[in-house]
């Protein structure tokens, strides 16, 4: 399943930012042609990282839109889908700016203060 392989990609980013570290929290931008399944992600992230720095971390998911432009009229159309037409001018010579996004934006260690609470 495409989210297994996904939630593998994330944790050996997780493990290589770590260094060891238990990890209490990750924010991953993703983007909405990535067309992740949460309740799949989740439980994949969670087998693969069973006993691992990233054991029982929260993770939260912020979708990305997809946002094209035309190389024609340089009109960006944003959408929740892929966009095969300008929006503006009609044209099919597009450029893909974001949407196909898997970011490993930032990790927390627990442990670690945070917000003067210590993170777990």
């Amino acid at each position: 399943m495409h989210e297994f392989g996904v939630a593998a990609s994330v944790l050996e980013a997780v493990e290589a930012r770590a260094a060891g570290r238990p990890v209490a929290a990750l924010r991953l931008h993703v983007g909405a042609l990535q067309r992740l399944d949460r309740d799949v992600f989740d439980q994949a992230f969670a087998l693969v990282g069973e006993g691992g720095v990233a054991d029982g971390a929260h993770v939260e998911v912020v979708e990305v839109a997809v946002e094209v432009r035309c190389r024609g009229c340089g009109h960006p159309t944003v959408a929740d889908e892929l966009v095969t037409a300008c929006g503006s001018c009609g044209a099919h010579d597009l450029e893909l700016v974001h949407g196909d996004d898997l970011v490993l934006e930032s990790i927390t260690i627990a442990g670690r203060v945070a917000g003067g609470q210590e993170v777990r």
